[in-house]
């Protein structure tokens, strides 16, 4: 029976333990906050996140990395960006073979904007088995088993093969591809993205505004993913504007219900606190509005969206700003 670890239990970490687990696979969930390790692990079920969804007998939790470490050399991360690079830090020292990395989290590292899978080299090897989850997927829905698409992306062809056999099912349907960087910026800026949807549509600018900003913001993700080694053709599939779609449109997307917030005229803090989850969008905000500076790539919305969270500017101003913005060709 395959085993897999997943570091994070939050809605999207738990979700994919849980489909892990009906899939057959041994499966152990590890949490940092021991306290609400100790509550799923009484409750077989995290009530917090996902409640009414109970473990089965093949899926246990953990607080312990040292648990991680002995239970299996596959590891998916689910833990914000913020913490990847830590979380690993801490995993490395409890491992006595060599693993195989793979993530779900999306965003960039926010002590300099690189991407997740140099995070992974950075820590165990170039050499280290490494991929990464991502496409359109709400938590809630994977753990109500209706039916999900993904794409992993993988730096070894045999790992993306291994982590489908083990994720995919009647009901979840997996795409591999080789295309690590495309699919780490498509997962990381859409989420940016989706806060100036929820910004736009909180305005009340309806769904000229909401379709015009997804498909201008699709040419923004372009632009940069292809700068920084992605292949084209990633970015029209699921991890590209499968994912963006998603996150733009629907309210189960925290990133935007944010910008929903921000538009109804709620400071960040509010909307934060009543969201009560990660709102990645921010701090990938500022990530790529100074890769976009770095590499001197157009990507107005980026930056709009960047002055509203980090400059104080008026939503509706930013809004203005792009439509004023000097007439030129589409393409």
């Amino acid at each position: 029976m395959n085993k897999i670890a997943i570091l994070g239990a939050g809605s999207w970490g738990t979700a994919l333990a849980l489909l892990a687990a009906r899939n057959g696979c041994q499966t152990l969930l590890w949490g940092h906050n021991k306290e609400q390790i100790a509550i799923l692990a009484k409750q077989h079920q995290n009530q917090r996140y996902l409640p009414g969804h109970f473990f089965p007998e093949n899926l246990s939790v953990t607080a312990e990395l040292e648990d991680v470490a002995n239970f299996s050399d596959l590891i998916l991360v689910c833990v914000p960006s913020h913490s990847f690079k830590n979380t690993l830090t801490q995993l490395k020292p409890h491992l006595n073979n060599a693993v195989k990395i793979a993530w779900a989290t999306k965003g960039f590292n926010p002590d300099d904007g690189c991407l997740l899978h140099e995070i992974v080299a950075e820590v165990f090897s170039t050499q280290t088995p490494a991929a990464i989850l991502s496409g359109p997927t709400f938590a809630l829905e994977v753990a109500n088993n209706l039916p999900t698409a993904i794409t992993i992306a993988a730096t070894q062809p045999v790992f993306a093969k291994e982590l489908s056999s083990i994720l995919h099912s009647d009901l979840f349907r997996t795409y591999t591809s080789s295309d690590v960087i495309g699919v780490e910026v498509g997962g990381a800026v859409k989420n940016v993205l989706a806060i100036a949807a929820g910004v736009a549509d909180g305005l009340g600018f309806g769904a000229n505004t909401r379709a015009a900003l997804i498909t201008r913001g699709l040419g923004e993700i372009i632009r940069l993913g292809i700068k920084l080694g992605g292949n084209p053709e990633t970015f029209m599939g699921l991890a590209g504007l499968g994912d963006l779609i998603l996150t733009c449109t629907d309210n189960q997307s925290r990133n935007r219900r944010f910008g929903l917030a921000l538009g109804h005229g709620k400071d960040q803090a509010t909307a934060t606190l009543e969201i009560g989850q990660e709102i990645e969008g921010v701090s990938a905000a500022k990530e790529t509005y100074l890769l976009a500076k770095k590499y001197a790539i157009d990507m107005p919305i980026i930056e709009q969206t960047y002055k509203v969270l980090y400059e104080g500017l008026a939503p509706r101003t930013a809004v203005h700003n792009l439509l004023g913005r000097e007439q030129k060709s589409e393409y």
